[in-house]
């Protein structure tokens, strides 16, 4: 049984506000490496991030594929249950897989615990009727392909916005595009952020700076990246990154929780996301694969709470945003074109 825990612990935080980052966190197993003669390399400092969120936190929490009302109530319980901070709920199928009610029900039930909701935004080309993403080479990928792909986007953003969901998550540099502009115009509501795929996640410092530019709130980048990589990306952009400390296995089963100080240290301002290895996908969900969606979805807060305990054992737990908080700051962009 899960004892409840004292709340996260905090001092100041890099850009003088009231969060406070851990100083100096034990690193795993360091002593006792060190009696045998096996000391563990120096810390660089210069590969820490300068960066934070606006409120001063460097990390933030993320609970992925929670594909319905039914997975998100199965998720708010065990997080309240096993004492895990939620920042973000994110879902995969898609806008076009709820209904209005569904939506809607998904997007109070977020509102009364103050967790950002993020749906995923129209037809995909691994769901298409293009032959290319089911070879050997994968294609264009989760690209919209068309016109009318595009436009599923789009109204599948105008509708979910509509309903008051404050966060899309796109996976076509195209659709973001649109997207970026559609809010600049005022289409979209101004406070809408865009999430960026991990199926399309940037791999080095100049694809990253291109979707910041193109619109992009907070990038996916893929689980395999190294933490000298991440500091790559840290000389080029502050935009806030998304990673999987679990990656499903569609996107290689990596589980890396003894390496989540060094991410946040690397990678601030980050999205920690709590996924899960060998389980079947859900995508596109439905009734069909009900109980097996909602047992991964429990098991996920779990991932989640064993995370944050190693955290808590290694002094790293401090710095994370407060609850409810969801901007990313003032982000550089390319220019939009007059008359959008």
């Amino acid at each position: 049984m899960f004892q409840p825990r004292a709340p996260y612990r905090g001092a100041p935080s890099r850009n003088g506000s009231n969060v406070t980052a851990p100083s100096a966190p034990r690193r795993p197993g360091a002593d006792a490496l060190a009696r045998l003669g096996h000391p563990l390399p120096a810390v660089d400092p210069a590969a820490a991030s300068p960066h934070a969120f606006p409120d001063g936190g460097t990390w933030r929490t993320e609970i992925p594929s929670v594909e319905g009302p039914e997975a998100l109530a199965v998720v708010l319980k065990e997080s309240a249950r096993l004492d895990v901070p939620v920042h973000r709920i994110s879902q995969g199928s898609g806008v076009w897989m709820l209904t209005d009610v569904e939506i809607t029900e998904m997007v109070d039930s977020c509102a009364a615990r103050d967790i950002e909701l993020c749906l995923f935004t129209g037809p995909r080309g691994t769901w298409d009727i293009g032959a290319s993403t089911r070879t050997d080479s994968g294609g264009a990928g989760l690209r919209a392909r068309g016109h009318d792909a595009l436009a599923g986007c789009v109204e599948d953003a105008v509708r979910a916005t509509g309903l008051g969901v404050k966060c899309l998550l796109v996976a076509d540099e195209g659709v973001l595009w649109t997207l970026h502009r559609l809010r600049a115009a005022g289409v979209l509501p101004a406070d809408t952020t865009f999430k960026l795929s991990a199926l399309t996640g940037p791999v080095n410092p100049a694809s990253y700076e291109v979707y910041e530019r193109l619109g992009a709130d907070s990038l996916n980048v893929p689980s395999d990246l190294s933490p000298a990589h991440l500091t790559e990306i840290r000389r080029v952009s502050r935009a806030p990154m998304d990673m999987y400390v679990e990656a499903p296995d569609d996107l290689g089963g990596y589980i890396r929780m003894y390496e989540v100080a060094e991410l946040i240290r690397r990678g601030a301002p980050l999205y920690v996301k709590f996924g899960l290895s060998k389980a079947t996908g859900i995508y596109p969900y439905g009734a069909h694969v009900r109980d097996h969606a909602l047992a991964t979805a429990r098991e996920r807060v779990r991932r989640g709470r064993l995370a944050l305990d190693l955290l808590a054992r290694h002094g790293a737990d401090g710095g994370m945003s407060p609850l409810g908080s969801r901007l990313p700051g003032e982000l550089r962009r390319f220019a939009v074109p007059e008359g959008d």
